[in-house]
């Protein structure tokens, strides 16, 4: 176990600065804030309102609206904001609104000091924050009303909006408390640190499948997506980009035909300081059609620069020989001495896994719209991590970012992609040199060859176990680009447990499993070819999406080779020992749950059919879901697998809203099984080579499965659930392909070639 890492929870956590540094090879930025007042999409409420909170405020008629501080990407966090503000507060549903935050520092995260969005935080990180927030107001609101009644304040009784007096009969609605103006009591962090919080049997809102508050916006069109900003005198922005990822730079740019175009302005070649884009031309022109055109009719002459040459071969060579060095990489966990168990061990297990580059493409391709307003950069997008997001503006802007007011917009999905800010530089830079409000949007093979996408991945793993078959000792070696290394925050990095320095924990977290293995040892090592050349991201699952891969597969190899039930060894590695006390025991029940669910071992299925298990501790050790699958598939002589059934069941603690949760789950597990089985980008001259969704081709609604979910909810605290079921899912897949037909595929995706190769192995 890696003791030293510094894990993201709300108890060990300190990003509280209110500038926050973001470093690159080129210059080092800080967000700031010009104020209050900029963004008239937040403007200060009228005087009237009470605001208990920075997070809400309550009108005189009664309406209560909380502003959601998370990138609302269509997993309603904002209502499950609102919802948990909503049960200590004692308001009706019918009375919450929501609307989102800008990027005032007022509004960073409580425990994080950031704006971020990722890591299935949100809810486990602001339930209680959120909740004293809502008592805050409503023992305000209490003890106004016990002013206004002449009533002891502790017979008052607060639900649906309204404070009664049961003896008296007396009552006041939240709107006749706030209007009698009464309602001034604050509080101090010391105020609401003692604050009593309901207990989970005193909840009448929180565990209701309420209405998601933002769905009557989406449906109505009230909800404005980055896509749809218009603004007056804008023009449009359309990128050509380089054929090399990153790395290339512009030689020269002929416009004549661009100037033959309608409404043509403007050719801008991007100087980015920021070094998050390379080798960008955007075309501006008076509409986004005619910047397509222009776009096109541009004639750029490219460096490829150092990375032309390169291929996902020359990346996964390269990590091999990384992997093969003793002295590469730092240690993550080092428990015991798995080199001298293996010595002594009765069998010695090794294999390879390999995961390939995956690319994000939410349905609303990236795009921003940027406009100065005097000394102002107004930037219009929907993003997931504001607080780097602004200072990449302002770098590109050539500005202090304290100049910088960003106006959230609803995101018509992320899965991490929007906490890059690529997208903001064309905008910004464009706006810049034509002197006009300027939106960029990306087109789908923009979005897709430009994508910072989840890494191509190597690791190599070594099992031993003894005479009874009992695991004794593992190493697993992590070989990857390091995407949040690339964000130069320190804060987000983790000092090695070998102390050679920090190591980015987001590529190896997961593999500090709750199993009991007395030596364990596991290694991050940075691909630096993977790293310049496929500028990587956090793709919805990051690092638990591939360690778990390699994990969950060799242990059902280690069943297998020693004779056990694979889901009964996972059962005895869960005991629950030492530093894994706790943990280990709630993903033992969950795992149970699945297998109960899913009737594995209670039934004989036909030929080529076949059930595999998988448990994880998604997304980080700290801060786990505990979620196990059963996978239910048939495998064809053709080696073509098909899904018949996934049973995920996953222990969440306290869940918010029911359905909202069973959703995310349902999501995510359809997102696993596209990664396990469907999805694959390639590089090659330094170039992605799919570019739409006719080679890029994830889950089809016709090859949707069954889809069961069991969610546990104990009262223990919130955690998350918008990533763990990704990343259980295909090992589960792989492990119930080899129970089907013996063939064991080490690879995602897992194709129909892969199985029938390894049928014949």
């Amino acid at each position: 176990m890696n003791k030293h890492v510094k894990n993201l929870t709300p108890e060990t956590t300190d990003l509280s600065r209110r500038s926050f540094l973001v470093g690159t090879a080129a210059t080092g930025l800080v967000l700031g804030y010009a104020g209050s007042g900029i963004d008239q999409a937040l403007a200060a409420p009228a005087p009237a309102n009470f605001e208990p909170s920075v997070w809400y405020a309550i009108a005189p008629d009664g309406l209560v609206t909380v502003t959601c501080g998370k990138a609302d990407m269509g997993q309603h966090v904002a209502s499950t904001m609102a919802q948990i503000v909503a049960e200590e507060l004692g308001a009706n549903w019918k009375d919450m609104r929501v609307q989102l935050a800008s990027n005032d520092p007022k509004f960073n995260d409580p425990v994080l000091g950031a704006q971020i969005t990722g890591g299935s935080w949100s809810t486990m990180m602001n339930f209680d924050a959120m909740s004293r927030a809502g008592a805050a107001g409503r023992i305000a609101l209490t003890e106004a009303a016990a002013a206004s009644m002449g009533v002891p304040a502790g017979e008052l009784v607060v639900r649906d909006s309204r404070i009664s007096h049961p003896k008296s009969k007396k009552s006041m609605s939240f709107a006749e408390v706030v209007k009698s103006g009464k309602a001034t009591k604050t509080f101090t962090a010391d105020d609401l640190k003692a604050i009593k919080l309901k207990s989970p049997d005193q909840y009448t809102m929180i565990g209701v499948s309420v209405p998601q508050l933002d769905i009557p916006l989406k449906v109505n069109g009230t909800a404005k997506y980055g896509i749809d900003v218009m603004l007056p005198g804008m023009v449009h922005g359309a990128l050509v980009t380089p054929p090399v990822r990153y790395g290339a730079t512009v030689k020269s740019v002929d416009d004549s035909a661009a100037k033959k175009v309608p409404g043509f302005i403007k050719a801008v070649t991007l100087d980015d300081k920021t070094t998050t884009t390379t080798g960008w031309v955007v075309a501006v022109a008076n509409t986004y059609a005619n910047a397509k055109k222009a776009a096109a009719a541009l004639k750029i002459d490219y460096d490829g620069g150092p990375n032309a040459k390169l291929s996902s071969e020359s990346l996964l060579t390269e990590a091999k020989r990384l992997q093969g060095l003793s002295d590469s990489g730092q240690f993550f966990v080092k428990d015991g001495d798995p080199n001298a168990a293996f010595g002594t061990a009765a069998k010695v297990l090794e294999a390879e896994y390999t995961t390939n580059i995956n690319i994000h493409a939410p349905m609303e391709p990236m795009n921003a719209t940027a406009e100065f307003k005097g000394d102002i950069l107004h930037i219009y997008s929907g993003n997931q991590f504001a607080t780097r997001s602004g200072a990449i503006a302002a770098g590109a802007a050539g500005i202090d970012p304290k100049f910088v007011v960003m106006h959230q917009m609803w995101l018509g999905g992320g899965f991490g992609r929007r906490l890059d800010a690529d997208m903001m530089v064309p905008a910004v830079q464009a706006a810049k040199a034509v002197g006009k409000p300027v939106k960029v949007i990306y087109t789908r093979e923009n979005d897709m060859t430009m994508d910072f996408s989840r890494p191509l991945t190597y690791q190599k793993v070594k099992a031993g176990v003894d005479g009874d078959g009992k695991l004794v000792a593992l190493s697993h070696d992590v070989v990857s680009a390091w995407p949040t290394q690339r964000w130069g925050i320190p804060d987000f990095l983790s000092p090695s447990v070998d102390k050679k320095g920090p190591l980015d924990a987001f590529t190896v977290n997961g593999s500090d499993f709750f199993y009991t293995v007395p030596n364990h040892y596991v290694r991050a090592i940075k691909n630096e070819m993977a790293h310049n050349a496929t500028p990587s991201g956090q793709l919805r699952s990051v690092a638990p999406g591939w360690t778990f891969w390699a994990v969950e597969s060799m242990v059902d190899e280690i069943a297998h080779a020693t004779g056990k039930d694979p889901a009964l060894l996972r059962v005895e590695l869960l005991d629950g020992k030492g530093k894994n006390d706790g943990g280990a025991q709630r993903l033992r029940n969950t795992l149970l749950a699945a297998m109960g669910l899913a009737g594995y071992g209670t039934k004989k299925l036909p030929k080529g059919e076949g059930m595999g298990v998988a448990c994880v501790s998604s997304q980080e050790r700290a801060t786990a879901s505990w979620t196990a699958c059963v996978a239910h598939v048939a495998v064809a002589p053709s080696g073509e697998v098909t899904v018949k059934k996934l049973t995920v069941a996953t222990d969440v603690g306290t869940q918010v809203n029911p359905d909202g949760i069973r959703a995310q789950v349902e999501g995510a597990a359809l997102w696993g099984m596209s990664l396990a089985l469907f999805e694959k980008a390639t590089l090659k001259d330094g170039g992605i080579e799919q570019t739409n969704f006719d080679s890029y081709t994830p889950l089809r609604m016709s090859q949707l499965p069954e889809v069961a979910v069991n969610v546990i909810a104990n009262g223990e605290k919130a955690t998350g659930v918008g990533e763990p079921a990704v990343t259980v899912v295909a090992p589960a897949i792989g492990n119930a392909v080899f129970n089907a037909v013996g063939a064991r595929v080490r690879g995602l995706p897992i194709t129909a070639e892969a199985v029938k190769a390894a049928m014949k192995a």
